[in-house]
């Protein structure tokens, strides 16, 4: 009971646990920039970083420490680790941009009929008329906050399915269109297709290609942080 104890209490603390062991080595000091140890009294600057040492206990955790303390001593896999909000590698960025110019595609003219009157019919009024074509509006609509949150490569990948679906749904969309074209029964209608409809075709079958090769390879990722920094240029 006693040793289950210890545990648990190790283990619902773990920040604890850390500065518990970081205290214990009171004889040591520390550079507050590379955290680069010495033995109290050895030197008062740091000889790399020219900062002055300090004690072990004032100086912050670094990212392996602190990945420590977070994850019981199991560092962030790169493909896990998040990035900004704004990445726009790894197909992310190309599926941002696309969705927001397919959805403008979708308001734009897709219908140029001359007879038997003259009108212009973005997406948007065509699906007022058949309701199915709301399909591809609401695939770019879809489209941009699924991707935006996926922040991580892990992330990305599991979203390929997903984000390849909803970018062949304005394709599937627009050849429907193109092979049963609007008519009607004892009118004739004259018309050609506008350049929102040619839009939206090339922009769901360019975003749905993106979508299945979307976050990259698992064994071609860049670390730009953590403790194989320092080997930038090697691919994990």
């Amino acid at each position: 009971m006693r040793a289950t104890s210890s545990v648990r209490r190790r283990f619902s603390n773990p920040q604890g646990a850390l500065s518990s062991r970081l205290s214990t080595l009171g004889g040591l000091i520390a550079c507050p920039f590379c955290h680069e140890l010495f033995a109290r009294g050895e030197a008062k600057e740091c000889p790399a970083c020219g900062l002055t040492l300090t004690d072990l206990g004032k100086v912050s955790l670094s990212i392996d420490a602190q990945a420590e303390a977070d994850d019981f001593g199991i560092p962030t896999q790169p493909h896990l680790e998040q990035f900004s909000w704004f990445e726009l590698k790894r197909g992310r960025g190309i599926l941002l941009i696309g969705a927001i110019l397919g959805f403008i595609a979708f308001f734009a003219p897709w219908v140029n009929m001359t007879s038997p009157e003259i009108r212009l019919l973005s997406g948007a009024d065509l699906a007022r008329r058949s309701g199915w074509v709301w399909g591809a509006g609401v695939a770019w609509f879809t489209l941009f906050p699924m991707t935006m949150s996926r922040r991580s490569i892990d992330q990305l990948r599991g979203a390929r399915v997903a984000a390849a679906f909803l970018s062949f749904v304005p394709v599937l969309t627009t050849s429907i269109l193109w092979l049963l074209p609007p008519h009607a029964r004892y009118v004739p209608i004259q018309f050609v297709w506008g350049w929102g409809f040619y839009a939206t075709w090339g922009l769901g079958l360019a975003a749905t290609i993106v979508s299945i090769l979307l976050g990259g390879r698992i064994d071609d990722i860049r670390v730009s942080r953590g403790s194989l920094a320092g080997r930038a240029p090697t691919l994990h």
